[in-house]
């Protein structure tokens, strides 16, 4: 039985490596100096909730065979020093995650914006298929009761990101994996706290590029020019296979796609989501799957969490809740509804909530990304402001970031409950987008809040 210790095990990902861990049978300690909902209960609900809050070197003891860094486990953390004082191996989760993998199938999906969708459009169409698999995603999906799974299959399947993966390794998770069949999805400079340049962030994808092995498959959106001319300059050794848009077409809010003979009816939509859907369709197909088979599986995709999800639908009224944040998931998000849904008033929010999207510097990235919406209003509180330690924004630079005149700045929960009441709900969409809460309003409550009127 392997032994594994997690320092900073409350992340998002952290505590569902935590728990697969333990499914398969290791012994599983951790801690943390907070952890919050939804990881706490279900840590609990696993038996692995540290006892006490807090560091405590005294867990880290020499029968350890490897202790795991969570994302602010820094390096003067106490654990660590007594990890290194007793040559245990550190890991960061990408990199251990590797070492649960190095004799699997390896697929990874990367690319700034639609590797969640498309890393749950393949789990979706496996599982379906009664595929054995492993697996690591950003998101609660439906039909499974953990976004990671680490087993004896002899697949797996990763969303892998750009961003660091941890504070003793500061070089993205996605290039810890070393993938045989790779997707990505596009570039859109993000993240500016960690990549201050656009070149700086394109460097990131070119090294997954070219440090992807030999004669590797590297499935990539033609659709995005600098994705493309990425893929020119150094991806000549590998197996390059381009996707785009499929033959679609809409019919009373519902989106039909055909494939050659074959035509299926999603219950997702979007032009963003059709490209995704192109994109988990060919690593399917690597996996040796026919494309009817894959076809008939992805019909009853519904989404992950948080992705253009629909949390109430009535009589032609909608509320749907989306991750978008940063501007080309906000142009994608807006953009799909209104193609969607062309004779219903779309109001969209936006909560400021990243460092990028706090940043006074990184605001005119937004230009017109909300064009499309019929109203369109921006959420962001000073307390979010102090906690990144950016200076004070004004509703004139948001505005002007924008470049929207009419565009309604909300700088408080009662700005944001006054503008929800007082939204039309005949025949309209309300598009909620933000990778926080909304400053923990409840979907529920805003729902009531857009009824009332």
């Amino acid at each position: 039985m392997k032994k594994i210790h997690f320092i900073a095990m409350g992340g998002s990902v952290m505590h569902q490596l935590a728990i697969a861990l333990s499914e398969k049978g290791y012994r599983v300690t951790g801690s943390d100096d907070e952890i919050y909902e939804p990881a706490r209960s279900n840590l609990e609900k696993a038996g692995l909730l540290p006892i006490h809050q807090g560091w405590d070197p005294e867990q880290i003891t020499p029968d350890l065979d490897a202790v795991i860094l969570g994302m602010h486990a820094r390096e003067d953390n106490p654990e660590i020093i007594r990890a290194r004082s007793l040559q245990i191996p550190l890991f960061s989760f990408p990199e251990y995650v590797f070492r649960e993998s190095v004799d699997k199938t390896r697929v990874v999906i990367g690319g700034s914006h639609g590797k969640t969708t498309i890393t749950s459009m393949i789990l979706h169409v496996l599982r379906t298929r009664g595929k054995d698999f492993d697996y690591l995603v950003g998101a609660q999906l439906p039909g499974f009761a953990h976004s990671v799974r680490i087993s004896d299959a002899p697949l797996i399947v990763c969303e892998g990101d750009e961003y660091p993966a941890s504070a003793l390794q500061k070089i993205p998770k996605f290039l810890f994996y070393h993938p045989r069949i790779a997707v990505l999805s596009g570039i859109a400079w993000d993240h500016i706290n960690v990549f201050p340049t656009l070149d700086n962030y394109l460097e990131q994808f070119a090294r997954f590029i070219r440090e992807m092995e030999p004669a590797g498959i590297l499935i990539y959106n033609e659709n995005d020019p600098a994705l493309v001319s990425l893929v020119q300059q150094h991806g000549k050794h590998l197996q390059l296979i381009a996707y785009g848009m499929p033959e679609y077409h809409i019919k009373d809010g519902r989106t039909t796609v055909r494939f050659n003979q074959h035509t299926v009816s999603l219950q997702v939509f979007g032009a963003h989501n059709l490209q995704n859907l192109c994109a988990a369709k060919l690593v399917c197909q690597m996996l040796g799957m026919g494309e009817e088979e894959f076809l008939g599986a992805i019909g009853s995709f519904t989404g992950a969490s948080r992705r253009l999800e629909k949390v109430f639908d009535i009589q032609g009224a909608a509320i749907f809740r989306d991750f978008a944040h940063a501007p080309s998931k906000v142009r994608a998000s807006i953009g799909a509804l209104r193609e969607q849904f062309p004779d219903r008033t779309l109001i969209a929010v936006l909560e400021l909530h990243t460092y990028s999207s706090l940043n006074a510097a990184f605001l005119s990235e937004y230009r017109h990304a909300m064009d499309q919406a019929d109203t369109a209003a921006v959420f962001y509180s000073n307390h979010a402001l102090e906690i990144k330690r950016l200076p004070p924004l004004s509703p004139a630079l948001i505005r002007k970031g924008f470049d929207r005149k009419d565009l309604q700045v909300l700088e408080n929960v009662e700005d944001l409950a006054s503008f929800l009441a007082q939204q039309p709900t005949g025949n309209a969409n309300l598009l909620m987008m933000s990778s926080g809460s909304f400053e923990a309003t409840s979907i529920a409550k805003m729902t009531w809040l857009w009824q009332k009127n």
